[in-house]
């Protein structure tokens, strides 16, 4: 460990350097640390979507300084390469802000600079609830398991699921996920049959699935990282007979993302998850936003990814308006703290105490509108604070 703060004070000495000399420099960099590479790309270039579209509707210049991007592929869950990355980004490239994080090894890895150089740091998605707790100068314009996985578990144990077994993947979102369920379902009067963890790289759902079969539980529920991995089980929970079986799959929405729902096919229909933001969800921020996006990326279809990217440079943008184009970390942070706006996905607040989000979720079905398999929203918890957060 000495070593490592021996690294951390030498590089808050740099950034702080850095800093005095730049105070009234034109451009502000921000770097943004992403999977682009291996087998989390998609995730990463989804929030690079929205990031990019942000910056096409609003410009690239606020506050009176020209935005500009650094990206920097730290390939998925690599802690070290998301570190080096980013001691890099501070110390050469001299950024003002970081941003990005797709998991939440690599928000831990460099919460530690964050902290040290008094960055601030904007979360795009990594979901474990601790996050912010890491350093003082994170804000997250994503969510937390828990913000999504305690309405799942409220919706279940309202409509009658007695018996559910939790399948996870096992890492930090999978714990903070399976954590939260067990917790609300058991304060709602449920039981919980088997808590049953998974590989986070390249899983094999087929014994999975079979024990979760042979034990007949109402309900399973589940979180697997966004991607193909929800596609690949819900096949696998068609094929093996589990809802002939009366066996009820519960997910997050990482599970029917708008990417990948096509690629499950008619199997996702009927599908009922807890998430932040769907295609089809009805405002008009949402309707200018899908076609600012359609304009921008013809053949894609916006996700929750894309709109944690969108958020993030929103409050950025709107920050450095509040400052005046001043990036520093304790200006900046004192400014977004409690910063509202409606965003694609509804209502959105920056918890003033924690430093996270405030948003509705909402409880969906899977459904055939107009031709296309969409997530339909049927019911809302409304500005529903990180439950791991509250006493």
């Amino acid at each position: 460990m000495k070593p490592f703060k021996k690294a951390l004070s030498t590089l808050a000495l740099a950034c702080g350097l850095i800093g005095a000399g730049q105070a009234h420099a034109e451009n502000l960099k921000i770097g943004l640390i992403l999977p682009l590479s291996g087998p989390f790309s998609t995730i990463g270039k989804q929030i690079l979507d929205g990031v990019k579209l942000y910056m096409n509707v609003h410009g690239d210049t606020v506050a009176g300084r020209k935005v500009e991007l650094l990206l920097r592929d730290d390939t998925g869950i690599a802690p070290a390469v998301s570190q080096r990355a980013a001691q890099e980004l501070l110390v050469n490239e001299k950024v003002n802000i970081l941003a990005g994080f797709g998991f939440t090894p690599a928000a831990f890895a460099v919460a530690p600079l964050s902290e040290s150089t008094k960055t601030p740091m904007v979360v795009m998605n990594a979901a474990t609830s601790s996050i912010t707790t890491k350093s003082p100068y994170i804000l997250r314009t994503s969510s937390t398991m828990g913000q999504f996985t305690a309405p799942n578990a409220m919706w279940a144990a309202k409509n009658g699921m007695k018996n559910v077994i939790t399948l996870v993947s096992d890492y930090g979102p999978g714990h903070d996920a399976e954590k939260q369920f067990v917790k609300t379902f058991t304060e709602n009067g449920g039981n919980i049959a088997a808590q049953i963890r998974m590989p986070v790289q390249s899983p094999d759902f087929s014994p999975f699935l079979q024990r979760v079969k042979d034990a007949k539980p109402d309900a399973v529920f589940l979180f697997v990282p966004a991607g193909e991995q929800g596609v690949a089980f819900i096949k696998g929970y068609r094929e093996r007979g589990l809802d002939k079986e009366g066996i009820e799959l519960l997910s997050t929405g990482d599970i029917t993302t708008e990417d990948l729902i096509a690629a499950t096919g008619d199997a996702a229909i009927g599908l009922k998850t807890s998430f932040t933001y769907s295609e089809a969800h009805d405002s008009d921020v949402n309707r200018e936003f899908k076609q600012k996006y359609k304009a921008m990326y013809p053949n894609q279809r916006p996700t929750f990814l894309t709109v944690g990217g969108y958020d993030g440079m929103h409050l950025i943008y709107e920050t450095l308006k509040k400052t005046g184009g001043k990036s520093d970390g304790d200006t900046f942070l004192a400014s977004a703290k409690g910063m509202a706006w409606e965003s694609p996905r509804g209502p959105i607040s920056i918890d003033p105490e924690t430093r996270d989000i405030i948003q509705n979720v909402y409880i969906r079905e899977v459904k055939k509108v107009d031709g296309l398999l969409q997530n339909v929203e049927f019911d809302v918890i409304p500005n529903f604070k990180d439950p791991g957060k509250q006493p």
